[in-house]
């Protein structure tokens, strides 16, 4: 029986909502979802899981059970599909065998070797092509893809917690191992870990491994380990921290790493972790750390916990000019809007 029309915004969707199923585990390709409709009906649907795996018009064309309804369908993808052979066939050329007559596309993929490509293919052999179809959600889902390709670096988030009073930690002189101070909550600690399997890399300045010898891991949930990067122009580190343990895979990047000179270092590094296809970075401190990638302005999306306990004295929190006032809780803040 025919189904009651839907809207493209509806059937798209659900092509973000199946796209998300991969967060974190595409790097370095997109997420991206797909549904197959005939006669208002999903007879199909698919996601991309995992970098060298089919994508998602392959998973979603080969979830129909009858391929004879694909030349009545029309097809939804909330990325373009791809035009080359990388590692997987075009998708483009998928389509165009299964004679699928229509196909509606979230946004143009900004990658090069695709970027229009995947459409023009599509429209040459008569298939009916509409794009733009939430465009700003389906750009939104992939912001670090298309910050990767746009700007030639990955996608940067910041991340702390402060106290009422606008500190990161107490004074070094104040704090003990035997007593530290969390300014989060054992669930916001844990979304933290939830955050780094969601992010390809993770990065700590130097004076955060000698005062705290963090794991970097996310070891609290399921998921990909992140890339540890250690920021250490001055190479004064030595194997003997937890992130230079084996579980794991870090860069450390000193200015002969990255062939930087020492006014240059930041954005040499993200200029290396560009070479390197490393798509996103979760910077978790210290406060110079994150200072330098503020007053460089190099940064995307600061994600704020906030306290009500108060220190009273000790390590200022970092300030960004988008920051009014900071409530009790997570605040999100995104540099710049992506649209």
């Amino acid at each position: 029986m025919k189904q009651p029309e839907r809207s493209h915004e509806f059937y798209m969707q659900r092509c973000i909502d199946l796209a998300q199923k991969g967060l974190g585990n595409t790097y370095p390709n997109p997420m991206v979802g797909s549904v197959v409709v005939h006669q208002g009906e999903i007879i199909g649907e698919g996601w991309h899981k995992k970098a060298g795996e089919p994508h998602a018009e392959v998973n979603a064309i080969a979830s129909v059970k009858d391929k004879s309804l694909l030349a009545n369908s029309t097809i939804y993808v909330s990325l373009e599909p791809c035009n080359h052979f990388g590692k997987t066939p075009p998708c483009s050329q998928l389509i165009v065998k299964h004679n699928i007559p229509k196909v509606i596309v979230g946004c143009v993929d900004p990658f090069d070797q695709v970027s229009g490509k995947g459409l023009a293919t599509l429209r040459s052999a008569g298939i009916d092509v509409i794009s733009g179809v939430l465009e700003k959600e389906c750009i939104a889902l992939n912001k670090r893809f298309f910050c990767f390709h746009q700007k030639k670096r990955p996608y940067i988030v910041l991340k702390w917690a402060q106290s009422q009073d606008g500190f990161l930690a107490p004074n070094k002189a104040d704090r003990t191992k035997q007593a530290p101070v969390f300014l989060s909550t054992k669930e916001e600690q844990i979304l933290v870990h939830q955050w780094r399997t969601e992010e390809q890399s993770i990065a700590v300045g130097a004076q955060t491994v000698v005062d705290d010898n963090p794991q970097l891991t996310a070891r609290w949930v399921n998921g990909k380990q992140p890339i540890r990067l250690v920021l250490d122009p001055n190479g004064r580190l030595d194997q003997q921290y937890s992130v230079f343990d084996v579980t794991t895979k870090t860069h450390h990047l000193t200015l002969n790493t990255v062939q930087a000179e020492r006014t240059h270092y930041l954005p040499s590094v993200l200029d290396y972790l560009y070479q390197n296809d490393i798509q996103s970075v979760l910077v978790e401190g210290g406060r110079k750390t994150l200072d330098h990638f503020i007053q460089a302005e190099l940064w995307d999306e600061a994600r704020i916990f906030a306290t009500d306990k108060k220190l009273g004295d000790g390590i200022v929190a970092p300030q960004l000019p988008q920051l009014q006032s900071l409530k009790k809780g997570l605040t999100t803040i995104l540099r710049q809007k992506l649209l």
